[in-house]
């Protein structure tokens, strides 16, 4: 089972705030009325509620939590537990499985691990360091490319990049404001967010898969938001692609800023044999 789509439920973060003004940073900004509703007010408003200068400024950052995944939106059986550590600048992210034995005593074992940087991704054990599949690397950078972080403090920044406000919609008996950004190349995103409090309810983006050239929709979900040092973190995260769940991760634990050594994110860094 794969791990790395833990990674996406925070977003991944990218550093620097200089392009958003002081309202920016203020959680709660007011957006204007229903009829006057702009979709870069609205973004704004956003990165106000999720902590402002806190959600764009942030370095790294440490989750636990447990992961599950489906198939045909059926669930996988079990809810492994894993440990992600996430570094903005330079791009790393760290995602480990914990697995419990012990009849009598629990005892947490990593099983394995995975690497991203730039430059792609690994698996690790305690044998050894593999690279992942071609299509693997590439369903994790396109995820990447389309996260609420690169969204926002890239998109936005380009100066061809159009942002309009989509309508309100009903959505499990919630009003969300949507929005669609188009970046400069044509690549387009649907961010939607509370009514009321701005959060961010979900993401989603369409591509083609280049082997049956037909379209696939991909949606990631948040909610249950808990305020950690400031800023509003999604402890619940859904994953879609075509309508079918493909994840839940349920998150127990979240730290920010903390000092991560560059070791955490080196892809030949393994793992400790089981029994250590």
């Amino acid at each position: 089972m794969r791990l790395w789509m833990v990674g996406l439920g925070l977003g991944l973060a990218l550093s620097g705030a200089a392009a958003w003004g002081q309202a920016s940073a203020v959680p709660g900004v007011q957006v204007p009325a229903a009829a006057g509703k702009s979709g870069r007010e609205l973004m704004e408003a956003m990165v106000g509620a999720l902590g402002g200068e806190a959600w764009v400024n942030r370095q790294t950052w440490i989750v636990e939590g447990r992961l599950a995944t489906f198939y045909k939106g059926l669930p996988d059986a079990g809810a492994p537990a894993f440990e992600e550590y996430g570094r903005t600048n330079p791009f790393g992210l760290r995602v480990v499985r914990v697995s419990h034995y012990g009849a009598v005593i629990a005892t947490d074992h990593r099983d394995v691990a995975e690497v991203w940087t730039k430059d792609g991704g690994w698996e690790i054990t305690y044998k050894g360091t593999a690279a992942l599949p071609g299509k693997e690397v590439a369903d994790f950078e396109r995820a990447r490319e389309h996260s609420l972080d690169v969204v926002v403090q890239e998109w936005l920044r380009e100066k061809d990049t159009v942002v309009t406000y989509a309508g309100a919609k009903l959505v499990e008996s919630e009003l969300v404001d949507e929005v669609s950004v188009v970046s400069e190349s044509g690549d387009s995103v649907e961010v939607r967010m509370d009514q009321r409090t701005h959060l961010p309810v979900s993401v989603g983006y369409r591509w083609r898969d280049p082997e049956y050239k037909d379209w696939n929709t991909e949606v990631v979900a948040f909610a249950d938001y808990h305020e950690v040092q400031g800023i509003m973190t999604p402890y619940s995260i859904v994953t879609m692609r075509n309508g079918d769940k493909t994840g839940e991760r349920f998150v127990t634990k979240v730290v920010y800023d903390v000092a991560l050594g560059a070791e955490v994110f080196d892809p030949k860094q393994r793992l400790e044999k089981k029994g250590k």
